[in-house]
């Protein structure tokens, strides 16, 4: 039987030790389901997997793509299954990790299919988006599609882009175009989810934040800065510190708020994975990884059955 293990979790959960561990266990190569890690500009801000770790197992989607390109879940759908029906010739069971819901469900179940947009309409919300505030576009969503602006996540001002240009560019509402429909996959799936007493994850975040910091996140979001307005860089990490190079914030409030950013975004991550029932949810320890092994093949053999 074919299959493919993924390790889902909040970000700074622990997935790349945990995941090392698996593909181990399995002889597996580690497929990246991380939204913003397959860029190779960024590093420090999206906490790729350390060179030793790297060097242990084989990954894919790991600086794989640049950030000029505009990259989307449905491009990551086509190359993900690509490759792990590569892979199969050599493995029966591979392993997946990350924390990017919409790129598991994409990878899971497939992507409604939705229309090319209009590419002088995308920049023209955008400057809009930039002058005004995403608040604006949201109260414009709220009256053309009122069931996107209950669905999706509002707070992400790309969203919000994407939602609005295909129900103006079309006529029709966004969420008109979701059926809901699954594409059966070949292959087994199995979701295990991984997570920690709040007060553990949000510890575990200040400490990373701090530490990206000390791995001069500052410098490596300078010399972004002309890629600044492309989707990839709006995001946790680098917008608060934009926000420090153009004068708006103290370094210490940037540290601040992406701290406190990134705690609300795992708990939207939670929130998102809240309503998939496939999730076998397990409360990490405070041991190493490799003592958690055998719990995780449990679960695994235990969803199998």
């Amino acid at each position: 039987m074919r299959r493919v293990v993924i390790l889902l979790g909040p970000t700074a959960v622990g997935k790349t030790d945990y995941s090392i561990e698996l593909a181990l266990h399995f002889g597996s190569h580690i497929i990246s389901c991380d939204s913003r890690q397959l860029f190779r500009e960024m590093s420090i801000g999206t906490a790729v997997p350390s060179q030793e770790q790297l060097s242990r197992v084989k990954h894919h989607f790991i600086h794989s793509h640049s950030v000029e390109q505009y990259y989307t879940a449905g491009k990551y759908e086509i190359e993900a299954l690509a490759l792990v029906d590569e892979l199969f010739r050599s493995h029966n069971t591979l392993v997946m990790t990350g924390g990017s819901g919409l790129y598991i469900d994409a990878f899971c179940k497939g992507l409604d299919d939705f229309p090319k947009v209009d590419q002088e309409l995308r920049k023209s919300l955008t400057a809009r988006l930039k002058r005004e505030g995403v608040e604006s576009l949201q109260q414009e969503l709220k009256t053309v599609d009122p069931e996107s602006y209950d669905s999706i996540d509002i707070s992400n001002g790309q969203r919000v882009i994407r939602a609005l240009e295909v129900t103006i560019g079309t006529g029709r509402k966004f969420s008109s175009f979701k059926t809901g429909r699954t594409r059966k996959r070949e292959f087994e799936i199995l979701k295990i989810g991984l997570r920690r007493p709040r007060e553990v994850l949000y510890n575990r975040i200040d400490r990373r934040v701090d530490m990206m910091m000390e791995a001069g996140l500052v410098e490596e979001v300078r010399s972004l800065v002309q890629y600044r307005d492309m989707p990839a860089l709006k995001t946790v990490g680098y917008k608060e510190i934009f926000d420090y190079l153009d004068g708006n914030s103290s370094l210490e409030e940037a540290v601040r708020l992406i701290k406190r950013n990134t705690r609300h975004y795992a708990k939207r991550q939670l929130t998102y994975w809240g309503r998939d029932e496939e999730i076998k949810w397990l409360e990490i320890g405070s041991q190493l990884p490799s003592s958690d092994t055998n719990l995780i093949l449990t679960s695994l053999t235990s969803s199998s059955v």
